[in-house]
């Protein structure tokens, strides 16, 4: 080996060596976790989606931080809390996976995010939508990104009372994020001036949805809100219009509804539906080309705001390693609050002291069979509602937060 070829070795081993003390990589890598829904009810809205978004984000970062790999290894939660525990514990311990994202479904969500804590790794919430991710369980290596259950109710709540929709009854997933959805709705509906007539649960998942609509059906309200999501809601829908609900004169409320879900329905049954969402691929130029980049790789399925939420995230967990020179969990998360987040999904986002991200919700109407230019063209949005307005306030309910003097 002559001196040249000996002297590049070195120095490129140096520069290296020198970016991994710079970066103070525990391992020598970054490992990212997308713990999701895989094989059941949420897996169309999160799911495979979710870990591709993930993917994306790391390989438009550039693959690597400071010479080192970043890893991205996916499993399925099952939608169960003690199965999504036992998996966040052996990758946090045994797997030296650094964070963890998505997360759909309440119960795992909130389970994962007190491993978090224990384990002093970070968690990011993006599919799930329990305000008690940001209440009473809030973490100090905890992220809620996407949306929540107090942004829906406020966006979809408020929208229908205004317009008519006055008097409410309940079909709800029986489990946490589905019991958070109806009573944050029924306190905007009430605060409205409506009027909520009850309320009935179903179990988690379900396909046989006539029990609890004909006891929506007798209630005579106005609007029926369907507190649950995924196929959940799916199925309710189509049966709800099966027996007609619909077209005696009650209006169905989808409380929680991914751009999935009306691809599953078709616009002759969804159209008119109103809805709350983070994300809608349409909507400007930026969001579009990633769309249609996420498309190619999903085999022309159009991101939901889950998947938009996962790739955003993912790269502002990559940028806050970068700037704060470590994987370290508390200085990255410090770092994370401390850096807006400007992209295709979110304009002047920012991470609350409570873990929650605060940024913008669209109110969004289906469009009809005839509005629709093509595949995919699924929403009016009818107005943008500010971060501010989305979320709930700063609440004490947290222990994060510090408290008035």
């Amino acid at each position: 080996m002559n001196f040249r070829a000996f002297l590049g070795m070195a120095t490129a081993l140096s520069l290296v060596t020198g970016a991994a003390q710079a970066l103070e990589l525990t391992d020598g890598k970054v490992k990212i976790g997308v713990l999701t829904d895989l094989s059941g009810t949420y897996s169309d809205l999160s799911g495979r989606g979710s870990v591709e978004a993930a993917r994306m984000a790391v390989e438009d970062f550039g693959g690597q931080i400071g010479g080192m790999p970043i890893e991205v290894v996916s499993a399925d939660h099952q939608n169960k809390a003690d199965i999504s525990s036992s998996i966040a514990r052996k990758w946090y311990d045994a797997e030296q996976v650094d964070a963890i994202f998505d997360l759909v479904t309440s119960s795992v969500g909130l389970a994962v995010q007190e491993v978090g804590r224990e384990s002093k790794k970070i968690v990011v919430n993006n599919a799930a939508g329990s305000t008690a991710l940001t209440g009473k369980n809030c973490s100090p290596y905890g992220v809620h990104y996407t949306y929540d259950t107090y942004a829906l109710a406020v966006g979809t709540g408020s929208a229908v009372v205004q317009q008519g929709g006055d008097s409410w009854f309940f079909v709800t997933a029986d489990y946490a994020f589905g019991h958070d959805l109806e009573n944050t709705t029924s306190t905007v509906v009430k605060q409205a001036g409506g009027e909520v007539k009850g309320a009935v649960r179903h179990p988690f998942p379900n396909s046989d949805f006539s029990s609890f609509l004909l006891q929506a059906q007798a209630s005579g309200a106005k609007v029926i809100g369907l507190a649950n999501a995924g196929s959940d809601t799916i199925n309710a829908i189509k049966q709800a219009r099966e027996f007609g609900i619909v077209q005696g004169g009650q209006s169905l409320a989808g409380l929680l509804l991914f751009i999935s879900d009306i691809h599953s329905l078709g616009l002759d049954t969804a159209q008119g539906l109103l809805l709350t969402t983070g994300f809608y691929w349409d909507r400007t130029d930026e969001s579009r080309e990633w769309a249609q980049r996420f498309a190619q790789r999903m085999g022309g399925t159009m991101p939901t705001m889950a998947h938009a939420g996962v790739y955003s995230s993912v790269m502002h967990y990559l940028k806050a390693i970068e700037a704060a020179g470590t994987d370290n969990s508390d200085k990255v998360m410090e770092q994370m609050r401390a850096t807006p987040i400007n992209d295709f999904f979110a304009e002047n986002g920012v991470i609350r002291e409570d873990g929650r991200m605060v940024h913008d919700m669209y109110l969004a109407q289906v469009k009809t069979p005839e509005e629709s230019q093509g595949p995919w063209d699924y929403y009016n949005i009818l107005r943008t509602i500010p971060g501010e307005e989305a979320y709930r306030p700063l609440s004490e309910e947290c222990p994060l937060v510090k408290k008035a003097s």
